[in-house]
């Protein structure tokens, strides 16, 4: 056990997030969960991932602890290591065993960022085994009966550096994530942002543009989240071409020609 006593009930989500549908995701979800089956989201930026989980972890009861993860995150920042202080030295389980013991569902988000020698340390809680081995302490946790792993990341920022190992990937279930059709993504960008639907249309139109401009001079397309953030503004007495340049343009691109060509776009609409 960890010498630091954890309260699980602070994991868990407390309000309903706002998730709409698009598909059988919700279903497919629940029978891995029930099932314990570890899944992987995979997506582009922006279009839902992280919301989708936590509103999986209201709808099912469960505690959720989600971990960023990035190039420098070791295997200890996952599973816990020992702290010094005053009387000496505790251990301080990591996110990936406090999950393992409470029962909660751990989301490693972009888990592509992390290196692969680190990432295989999720290994023994993704087959039959459910269990985690503290190799500095000399422990063995066996997964709580509800503990259940989920990973995401972005395929179109896929390399040969940052790629998962097939080892990895096939001990998970699969969810394909992209952004919302244009009825289903107006409706989101309402009721996130507070702007009318005529509005939120617009901005999901210029989205469509900016969208068919990714491998001809952007990385990305403009995402959900950076929609809502336009509208968030627009509601708030922002100008219209002001908002769109701030959250819909500058994030984007530094490329001058692209910045026009974008700009264009949100003229076509609010002009």
């Amino acid at each position: 056990m960890s010498d630091i006593t954890v309260d699980s009930k602070q994991y868990l989500v407390k309000e309903e997030p706002y998730y709409e549908p698009v598909g059988n995701e919700v279903a497919l979800y629940e029978a891995a969960y029930n099932a314990r089956m570890p899944m992987m989201l995979k997506g582009p930026t922006g279009c839902g991932k992280s919301r989708f989980v936590e509103y999986m972890a209201y709808k099912l009861g469960r505690p959720l602890i989600t971990v960023a993860c990035n190039e420098d995150m070791t295997a200890s920042d996952l599973v816990g290591r020992f702290l010094l202080d005053k009387d000496g030295t505790k251990w301080q389980d990591g996110p990936l065993a406090t999950a393992a013991r409470i029962g909660a569902i751990c989301y490693l988000d972009e888990v592509v960022e992390a290196r692969q020698d680190t990432t295989v340390v999720i290994h023994p809680l993704t087959d039959h085994r459910r269990t985690l081995p503290l190799d500095k302490k000399g422990e063995l946790i066996e997964a709580h009966p509800d503990f259940q792993l989920v990973i995401s990341y972005n395929p179109g920022y896929q390399s040969l550096m940052k790629d998962l190992k097939q080892s990895t990937k096939q001990r998970f279930g699969g969810l394909d994530f992209d952004y919302p059709e244009e009825s289903i993504e107006t409706a989101i960008v309402a009721k996130e942002s507070g702007v009318d639907k005529d509005i939120a249309a617009k901005l999901v139109q210029i989205s469509h543009r900016a969208r068919n401009l990714k491998g001809h001079g952007l990385d990305e397309g403009i995402s959900t989240r950076l929609l809502v953030y336009a509208g968030q503004l627009i509601s708030k007495g922002i100008d219209p071409l002001a908002a769109c340049s701030m959250t819909m343009v500058t994030p984007l691109t530094d490329d001058p020609d692209m910045r026009d060509t974008l700009d264009a776009a949100v003229q076509t609409f609010f002009s």
